[in-house]
């Protein structure tokens, strides 16, 4: 029996309140309820789209498994992540991402939708199986070695072109692995001071400058992972105005917020791969989201067993949860800055990366026809972060103590509760 749903009071995209109506799994005119949810107050958004996720699964469920991350992701407002290659086997083959697919399909909590592979092993030698790979069921439309930069530029050449005559975009983690040898933090007077080898940020900035170059000349779809450096910004900006390219390029919210100085405590939980920058580079980050030349916000949401972050920094491996504050982060530097409205958060958490990827039916507007799929949030309901109490099997959050602004209560996908009340709606 179809039921409606009236959302009563809700703000889309944080403007004048209204209601909102379910049916069948879409946005509907208004009509008899037979179920209503109070939503006064609370802003509606369209669900949150990831680009850029590490589930881990397979081979590393000690950290994080499709079921948990997946559950933080809608925790988080997310209805669709983007699962990244580096698990063990690697997402390499059709098998691979055919079981993270499938998992992502059997847990139903967000769309999970796995990276391909570039390279054979992330190695960077051999091209991996990216036409297999998009006629799987899992039809992959994206491809990264991330964790890995594609640094052979004709390996990188052929990748850009396997992929445009796909109709799929090349996802670039832009570090030249010369420039970083033993390289723990941003090359710089923090890093110099706590006797920490310095991380020469044109390691990014030259990957990124050959790249759409290459990416102009094959014709294809470049996307930027977690850039961050002022010089990378306007790299990009130099792209667009003087190359036939399609480049895009997305932030995570650490590099929003956080900058090098969080070394100071030695704490791993900080060490992150590109590492915080200067203070200088996150407000041209910030600037550069506000303006549009970097397209969205992606979480490189990065879980790692407790062994892998409690050690020495040397020792540790670089990564930080996301999926459940980059929401709140986004608010703290966007929002409450004045640099972006609410309507700016659903153009960079939402509609902007669902475009970038392909999906046709994620970051679509809040009108009737369209998608229940959605996002409420309180943004006057502040909340302390716990890394043991979010939903992520790990606990590797550098926001640990910290009060962050607005808090996701309730996501739907397709009309159906994800989360409800700000818990999990298996």
């Amino acid at each position: 029996m179809t039921s409606t749903i009236k959302l009563k009071g809700v703000r889309p995209y944080g403007e004048a309140p209204t209601d909102l109506y379910v049916r069948d799994g879409e946005l509907v005119e208004a009509t008899d309820a037979d179920e209503t949810v109070d939503a006064d107050g609370l802003v509606a958004l369209p669900g949150l789209v990831d680009l850029h996720t590490h589930l881990r699964e397979p081979g590393g469920e000690e950290a994080e498994t499709v079921e948990t991350g997946s559950a933080a992701a809608a925790l988080g407002g997310y209805t669709a992540v983007f699962a990244m290659p580096n698990t063990d086997p690697v997402a390499d083959s059709p098998v691979v991402v055919e079981h993270v697919w499938r998992r992502g399909r059997e847990v139903g909590l967000v769309d999970v939708h796995p990276v391909g592979a570039v390279t054979v092993g992330l190695e960077g030698a051999k091209l991996a199986e990216m036409g297999m790979m998009a006629a799987s069921p899992a039809g992959v439309r994206m491809f990264s070695d991330d964790g890995r930069c594609v640094n052979d530029p004709l390996i990188m050449r052929r990748a850009l072109e396997y992929a445009r005559a796909l109709d799929a975009v090349v996802a670039q983690h832009a570090e030249d692995h010369r420039l970083t040898v033993g390289a723990q933090a941003h090359e710089g007077p923090v890093a110099a001071r706590l006797g920490l080898a310095g991380w020469d940020p044109t390691a990014e900035e030259s990957i990124i400058a050959r790249d759409v170059m290459l990416a102009a000349a094959a014709g294809a779809r470049l996307h930027v992972c977690h850039l961050s450096t002022a010089r990378s910004t306007e790299i990009l900006r130099w792209a667009r105005e003087t190359l036939d390219v399609r480049v895009s390029a997305e932030v995570t919210p650490h590099h929003l917020l956080l900058t090098d100085t969080a070394a100071e405590d030695y704490d791993p939980v900080h060490k992150v791969n590109p590492p915080l920058r200067p203070a200088a580079d996150t407000e041209a980050l910030r600037r550069a989201l506000a303006d549009g030349t970097l397209d969205c916000v992606a979480t490189d949401h990065a879980p790692h067993a407790v062994e892998a972050k409690d050690c020495e920094w040397s020792a540790a491996r670089p990564g930080m949860l996301g999926l459940q504050t980059a929401l709140p982060v986004v608010v703290t530097t966007m929002v409450a800055t004045g640099l972006l409205d609410w309507r700016g958060v659903a153009r960079v958490c939402s509609e902007a990366p669902a475009r970038i990827a392909g999906l046709t039916d994620q970051g679509r507007p809040l009108v009737p026809g369209e998608p229940a799929t959605l996002t409420l949030v309180d943004p006057e309901a502040a909340w302390t972060v716990r890394g043991a109490a979010l939903a992520s099997r790990a606990e590797n959050t550098p926001y640990e103590g910290m009060e962050m602004p607005a808090s996701v209560v309730h996501t739907m996908l397709r009309g159906r509760w994800t989360v409800r009340d700000g818990k999990v709606n298996a």
